[in-house]
């Protein structure tokens, strides 16, 4: 089924074009579709960290990337073709995708436990992105909403699938819950184990301006780590031992050491950030509290997505996390201002060229 007339024709891009600093918008081919796949006219996306790592070509990216390539992977936008073998989707479906394309053969993928696959390529990554006015993904990886979400909200499904995977990888109803780290996903992971029943939520960020909306996304309490001890914060709040569950997602190794040392006996660690540098802990202070540190990439297909799906319609707001909006033509000044730290999730709409 198609709603492009069999004309593939061109479209707007934005294209990391040769290695080195930068991004480029230029006109592109359509991308062709193959029978297990559809073809999605982006409609909104969001500006992730991996994509400024991108554009800035640094260390990562240069040893990851193979220009020419479409970045993006966060994105909300409407099915126009469908491939032969494709009968859940029809055109005019709004979704979004999941960014990482599983092998789908692998010990894991055959079990269900798909984001384990060792075999990911990641969209925008190691093949063409969503910072486009097309979109092509297979069948398997493409999410549809309910009517009447809010696309802005749509457009970021996958990092909220991040948070949800991190906030919810132990139990958190009734816990005390900190959280090192309040960039976009640690926000959103704020609101999530609020949402999810905690008693205390505290947030750890040296930010002031996202300290803000942390306290808007239901933390009970934000720290400054420069400024203040986190065992000040659980004598303010009562709390007897130490944080049950952690959610770090600053890959700070000063923040990570810090935690490590307010966690109670028996705790979680749930660790999304990304060091820059080696890290060295104490593994005593593990063994002897009997903790759990469990790393984070992605999210679970499709449970992930499920639980997200379901902590929206009952309820949870994660909009405050959106702080700002850019047309596409401007992603010069959309990537400076999510590069600024001043500012949670920053949207790039590609509905009107």
């Amino acid at each position: 089924m198609s709603a492009t007339g069999g004309r593939r024709g061109t479209m707007l891009a934005l294209v990391k074009a040769a290695p080195g600093p930068g991004l480029e918008l230029r006109e592109v081919p359509v991308p062709e579709i193959g029978i297990n796949d559809v073809l999605i006219r982006v409609r909104k996306t969001g500006i992730c960290g991996t994509d400024l790592h991108i554009e800035a070509w640094d260390p990562w990216a240069a040893r990851t990337v193979r220009p020419p390539l479409i970045a993006g992977h966060e994105f909300v936008g409407e099915i126009v073709e469908v491939g032969s073998n494709v009968t859940d989707f029809r055109p005019g479906d709004l979704v979004s995708g999941e960014g990482h394309v599983v092998c789908g053969r692998c010990r894991h993928c055959l079990a269900g436990r798909r984001h384990l696959c060792a075999h990911t390529i990641g969209l925008g990554v190691g093949r063409d992105g969503a910072f486009a006015e097309y979109v092509a993904l297979p069948m398997t990886n493409v999410w549809h909403h309910w009517p009447g979400i809010d696309e802005d909200v749509a457009a970021i499904f996958d990092p909220f699938g991040n948070a949800v995977h991190t906030a919810l990888a132990f139990p958190v109803l009734g816990e005390d819950v900190l959280v090192t780290g309040a960039g976009p996903i640690g926000l959103m992971a704020t609101a999530v184990v609020r949402h999810a029943g905690a008693r205390f939520v505290v947030v750890s960020e040296p930010n002031p301006y996202r300290r803000a909306i942390a306290a808007r996304m239901g933390a009970d309490v934000v720290v400054d780590p420069r400024e203040r001890d986190l065992r000040d914060v659980q004598r303010e709040l009562g709390m007897v031992e130490g944080f049950d569950v952690v959610l770090e997602m600053s890959g700070n190794p000063d923040a990570f050491r810090t935690a490590l040392a307010n966690m109670a006996h028996g705790a979680g660690m749930a660790i999304l950030g990304i060091p820059t540098q080696e890290l060295s802990i104490d593994l005593s202070e593990v063994i002897f509290k009997m903790l759990t540190l469990k790393g984070i990439y992605g999210r679970e297909m499709y449970e992930t997505w499920y639980k997200m799906t379901v902590m929206l319609q009952s309820g949870l707001d994660i909009r405050p996390a959106i702080t700002h909006r850019f047309h596409a033509r401007d992603y010069a000044a959309a990537f400076a201002v999510a590069r600024s730290g001043e500012s949670g999730k920053v949207i790039m709409d590609w509905t009107d060229r």
